[in-house]
């Protein structure tokens, strides 16, 4: 029997909260599968098992702070291992129907009484869905409605193979995208605003901005219906109480590195052109899901130069440097309500451009509403901080400890310099690295923003 306890989802974190369990006892369980929401200084998180098994008994309660390492539940061998007949069944497994029993054949003399038809004991009445925590849970993330779905588990219990059919369905028969710009695309975020409702006045009826001005006036006096906030709600809007907690952990965090890692700090001048006029090529024939951002270009040179100089890739502890097996890149992203949180890339370097920009994107937009996961939080070796879209040149950040480097963008300007004897204006970027005196010096240093350079010059081969 196993034990799944409040996870460390940083360096930093000495406590959590329990604010909700998503699976209950008895539910099946496989390695990597989200069981609970927990809730630390700086972000809400949704942990993982890493273990296979059947949940059992739940030892904590919802809405209890326990120190990290504490014993949350208890997990059991699935029943299937035990060899032995239980409720929790494979998700994929498909039922066994039993046979039908023979029925009386009826007197010639008189019509069979009406057979009525037995209920099911996974259905408790109308409208409800018999379905664990979990699986609510995922068809929430997945947009499915259970109400509509017919269980293919015992006692028509829906599984997580009746989710995915339901939602790779769903994806299948998705609409065609709504034709709208991207300042309209803004502004109904915004507002509140549902595009498919909009009439477009652009052109092929393309939604504009003043389309969806119209449309949130027509409904400005009737307020939506208040809703009850969920875990991830309330991480997207934090109260001030928990926004002033997370500056506080933040500032121990950051109080700690200045005081106990010797930084020092580089910077040169990246000449752009060549990439940006690959990434305009690039997007001009892709279409608008595979187009890329420049960061995707600065993010992906990163961890590729990470590779080629492990020396920065890695962690100090207990006074020695231990390398990273994998390119892990960090991604500071800010929350909405204040502070911010560091998302993982996991092998960023092994991503393709279009790959690392979906995932990015979906790092970013799930960061911002309380929805990550541990193992997206934890296990860095290397962090970029990227403040472009701020109207930031130079970024001089302070290390994550116990990493001991941190890469620094700021936004791609145009400037006049001076190529092969020739004064001209190309776009360029400034690139910084922080680093730790202890791990690495300046030569390293250099060697990471020189290969960094001469990978940004061929884009290509990114």
């Amino acid at each position: 029997m196993g034990e799944f306890t409040m996870p460390s989802l940083g360096t930093d974190m000495d406590e959590g909260t329990l604010v909700e369990w998503l699976v209950g006892p008895g539910d099946l369980i496989r390695r990597g599968d989200p069981v609970a929401v927990i809730e630390t200084a700086k972000s809400t998180i949704e942990a993982e098992c890493f273990e296979n098994g059947a949940m059992g008994q739940l030892l904590v309660e919802p809405g209890t702070t326990v120190p990290v390492g504490t014993p949350l539940a208890l997990i059991e061998p699935a029943a299937e291992e035990r060899g032995e007949p239980g409720r929790v069944q494979k998700a994929q497994e498909e039922p066994q129907v039993p046979p039908a029993p023979e029925r009386p054949r009826p007197a010639p003399t008189t019509e069979p009484a009406p057979a009525r038809m037995p209920v099911p004991s996974g259905v408790r009445g109308r409208g409800h869905v018999e379905a664990g925590p979990l699986i609510r849970h995922l068809a929430e993330q997945s947009g499915v409605d259970l109400a509509a779905l017919h269980g293919s588990g015992p006692a028509g219990r829906v599984t997580r193979a009746d989710i995915e059919r339901a939602a790779a369905a769903a994806t299948t028969a998705r609409p065609s995208r709504i034709r709208a710009t991207p300042l309209a695309r803004r502004r109904a975020a915004e507002l509140g605003v549902d595009l498919s409702a909009v009439t477009g006045t652009g052109r092929d009826s393309a939604v504009r901005a003043g389309d969806v001005d119209k449309a949130a006036s027509k409904h400005a006096a009737a307020p939506p219906p208040p809703r009850r906030a969920t875990a991830a709600v309330r991480a997207s809007r934090p109260s001030e109480d928990q926004a002033s907690g997370m500056r506080q952990a933040i500032a121990r965090l950051m109080t700690r590195s200045n005081r106990d890692i010797p930084h020092y700090y580089l910077s040169t001048t990246v000449d752009m052109a060549a990439a940006m006029d690959w990434l305009h090529d690039h997007n001009r024939r892709s279409p608008m899901s595979e187009r890329l951002l420049p960061a995707a270009l600065l993010l992906k040179a990163a961890a590729l130069t990470a590779r080629e100089v492990p020396e920065l890739n890695g962690f100090w502890t207990d006074d020695h440097f231990t390398a990273g097996q994998d390119v892990q890149l960090s991604v500071a992203v800010s929350l909405r309500g204040g502070g911010l949180v560091a998302p993982v890339l996991h092998r960023a370097d092994t991503l393709e451009l279009p790959e690392l920009m979906t995932a990015l994107k979906d790092l970013v937009s799930r960061a911002r509403t309380g929805r990550l996961r541990g193992s997206e939080v934890s296990d860095a070796t290397i962090t970029v901080t990227n403040l472009g879209d701020q109207g930031v040149e130079t970024v001089l950040g302070v290390i994550y400890p116990p990493q001991v480097a941190l890469v620094g963008f700021g936004r791609v300007v145009d400037r006049p310099c001076a190529v092969d004897g020739l004064l001209g204006v190309r776009p360029v970027v400034t690139a910084t690295l922080s680093a730790d005196h202890r791990a690495t010096d300046g030569a390293v240093g250099a060697h990471y923003l020189t290969t960094l350079d001469r990978l940004l010059q061929n884009p290509e081969k990114l």
